[in-house]
């Protein structure tokens, strides 16, 4: 009888295992890891609803208007100290966080997510990216001029870092897990179930496998639902009567709308990496301490919002009078360019925030300029000049984000217009294939490739730099060693390799020199070379052969 428990103990300890070790490495094929991918859709949907009602809260208290979508015309009857420097106090604020909290004084992005998914197994910095998630709520609350939703994915992305690290999942689990927390932040932010499945996809994962979307899909109807049970199922733009496309004799506007839409989008991207270079500049020329940085870009901010309060706050009011059609022609010109300067004084001046608000804005404002002009040279053959204002709104985010699909389904879902998709699909289009040859792809991509991490080119850029020349080398007391003196012969000459380099460094002078290895070395307190193994061209190929498959049978399953 003993005997008979034990094995029944034993079988079932080896079956728990099993079940681990398959929930660990192949959980997205399993119906547990749709459970998991459920409640991470809730928890990443309650993120979602918090983060907006703290910036709700703290708008109130800073500003006193409740509502986020209506600070510009609260801000009008405000005096003009407090609209000066509402933003100057949040920006010395977040430049204490960033100081304290942070290794680099920079707040991390959705393209730290997009990192993360690429070289970290799926995982972002925990204690950064809360202090960077603090200064985007209190950026946004004290009237910076970026979205709210690039910092809802990355606070969905720590959440899915804690419940990988905790079950100890491998990398392609990993990244599973942060396309459902991501997803079901996208769609809780925008009430938008589609779109944020396919934006996790599209721009997170970067990817379609199979295995991964039906968690995802999960994990976003997750999101949205809750997003639903508090705020209703209501579109966050509302579109005065009928759009209507004159398609044979329209279609060429849209076409060249795109376009347009493409060239701002990149204006907008390159002038906030022009700021941020000046603004690096002057920071190092004056010898300032970094974390004045976001209280001087507050003060500038709050200095343009005195005149034009329009451009401060994630701006869904100005937004939504482009749609409706409630501004002028130079009104919709001016604001545009205003609101670029805004968001390049916001984002290089570290204050944090995220990127698609300010670019559905700035798209509102282009297309409705663009539809003005076109509706008054010729009447008789157009539509709605506010169809422009949308067409015009999803191509700049398209172009800025590098999201052509999940930004049309998100346009169609913000707004609930169906109608007009064709005109949508045409801009979008043009402008994400204009701006994704005049940029590294997405404003993300760029800033990633602006610090020296190359994901736009795709895996066959990027897997080299993820391996280590140590954890790759033959040491001199390994089997098939390299001779020690053809070693020290090669680095007399000058041919060798540091121990800390990566492949990404190693494999072109292995190219290079013709050699069948390299000498690793390190150096010691004299700076002398000290011989720690050799790096073979072989082990080096072999080793960026089997990630490259890998991430093909990820990318393939």
């Amino acid at each position: 009888m003993l005997s008979q428990l034990r094995n029944q103990v034993g079988q079932m300890r080896r079956a728990f295992g099993q079940g681990w070790d398959l929930l660990r490495h192949k959980g997205p094929s399993q119906i547990q890891f749709w459970l998991i991918a459920l409640v991470l859709g809730i928890v990443s949907g309650l993120i979602a609803i918090g983060f907006r009602a703290a910036i709700e809260w703290l708008q109130t208290t800073v500003y006193g208007t409740p509502h986020v979508n209506t600070l510009h015309s609260f801000a009008e009857e405000l005096p003009w100290y407090f609209i000066l420097m509402i933003p100057a106090f949040g920006g010395i604020v977040v430049g204490f966080i960033l100081h304290h909290f942070t290794p680099d004084g920079r707040v991390q992005s959705v393209a730290d997510v997009i990192e993360g998914a690429a070289l970290n197994d799926g995982r972002v910095e925990r204690k950064a990216g809360v202090a960077s998630a603090m200064c985007s709520w209190i950026t946004l609350s004290t009237g910076g001029s970026t979205g709210r939703e690039g910092p809802v994915v990355h606070l969905a992305a720590l959440a899915s870092s804690w419940v990988a690290n905790a079950l100890k999942v491998d990398g392609v689990t990993g990244r599973d897990l942060l396309g459902c927390a991501v997803a079901a932040a996208v769609s809780a932010s925008f009430n938008a179930p589609i779109a944020g499945a396919l934006f996790a996809l599209e721009v997170i994962l970067r990817h379609f496998a199979l295995h991964a979307f039906a968690p995802i899909v999960v994990a976003s109807a997750a999101g949205t639902v809750i997003s639903r049970l508090v705020y209703g199922d209501v579109t966050e733009f509302a579109l005065p009567g009928t759009t209507t496309v004159e398609f044979y004799l329209e279609l060429p506007a849209f076409f060249l709308l795109g376009l347009v839409c493409g060239v701002v989008a990149v204006v907008m991207m390159r002038a906030i990496f022009f700021a941020d270079d000046v603004e690096t500049e002057l920071q190092n020329r004056l010898k300032l301490p970094y974390w004045l940085r976001p209280a001087v870009a507050g003060l500038l901010l709050g200095g343009i919002a005195v005149f034009f309060p329009h451009i401060i706050g994630v701006g869904y009011e100005t937004t939504s009078l482009a749609l409706t059609g409630n501004l002028l022609l130079h009104e919709a010109f001016i604001f545009a360019v205003l609101k670029v300067f805004a968001v390049s004084l916001t984002v290089a001046g570290r204050m944090g925030g995220g990127m698609f608000s300010p670019s559905l804005m700035v798209g509102a404002l282009t297309g409705l300029t663009f539809g003005h002009i076109a509706t008054g040279l010729f009447p008789d053959m157009s539509s709605a000049f506010t169809l422009y204002a949308l067409a015009g709104m999803g191509a700049a985010a398209a172009a800025v984000l590098g999201a052509p699909i999940s930004t049309t389904l998100i346009v169609f879902e913000l707004t609930g217009d169906w109608q007009t998709g064709l005109a949508v699909m045409v801009s979008v289009s043009m402008s994400t294939a204009l701006a994704s040859r005049l940029v590294d792809r997405s404003f993300f991509l760029t800033q990633l490739e602006r610090r020296n991490v190359h994901l736009a080119a795709g895996p066959q850029a990027y897997l080299l730099a993820m391996f280590r020349v140590q954890g790759v080398m033959r040491r001199p007391t390994d089997e098939n060693a390299a001779d020690e003196q053809a070693c020290r012969d090669l680095i007399e000459q000058g041919l060798h390799v540091p121990v800390d380099a990566t492949l990404e460094t190693a494999l072109p002078l292995l190219d290079r020199s013709d050699l069948s290895f390299l000498p690793v070395i390190s150096r010691d307190e004299n700076n002398a070379p000290v011989l720690q193994g050799a790096l073979f061209h072989v082990d080096a190929l072999k080793a960026y052969n089997q990630a490259l498959a890998a991430t093909a049978e990820e990318e393939h399953s």
